[in-house]
């Protein structure tokens, strides 16, 4: 959250963006961010444990939780920074995704059938993205993640999709 602010030596009149610090987590908040991030993710989970995928609610709590907890650190940091410190609390997200990616690629299996664990993957992916919007405080944003991605996951799956034939052979991309 940054507002428009006057930043001493700039020209009187002339707002410009300066971040401030917005967050001062009371423990109240910081609970109630976790345990939404777990709740939300779980949801998911329990979405990917009923079909049976090797990703499952526990996994998927796991990896909201724990995204939630990285970014929640990210913003407490700012409070040790001095006033001429500026310090970017989207480095630690960032690096947040990454690191997901690996766990994502781990869910991923190719063999002679095809490739499977693609939308397990992804929906990992998805999970981080929600314990990053909750740590953040954007629970609206994390909320509508969450039910589009129960759509996409329980809904889309459902859509009657041909399968295309390669060479005279049959692919198949399950999820």
């Amino acid at each position: 959250n940054t507002d428009n602010v006057e930043v001493p030596g700039s020209s009187p009149g002339t707002p410009t963006t300066k971040p401030i610090n917005f967050m001062n987590l009371t423990f109240l908040e910081t609970c109630f961010r976790l345990i939404l991030a777990t709740i939300l993710c779980g949801v998911i989970g329990y979405e990917r444990e009923y079909r049976h995928k090797p990703a499952g609610i526990r996994t998927n709590m796991l990896v909201g939780l724990g995204t939630a907890t990285m970014t929640i650190v990210s913003i407490e940091i700012t409070q040790f920074a001095g006033p001429s410190n500026v310090i970017d609390i989207s480095r630690i997200a960032s690096t947040i995704l990454t690191g997901i990616g690996f766990i994502g690629a781990g869910t991923i299996i190719h063999s002679h059938d095809g490739v499977k664990g693609l939308t397990t993957a992804a929906s990992i992916w998805v999970v981080a993205a929600i314990g990053l919007a909750v740590g953040m405080g954007f629970y609206l944003l994390a909320s509508i993640t969450t039910i589009l991605a129960l759509i996409t996951l329980a809904v889309i799956r459902k859509f009657p999709i041909s399968e295309e034939k390669s060479e005279g052979k049959e692919e198949k991309m399950p999820g």
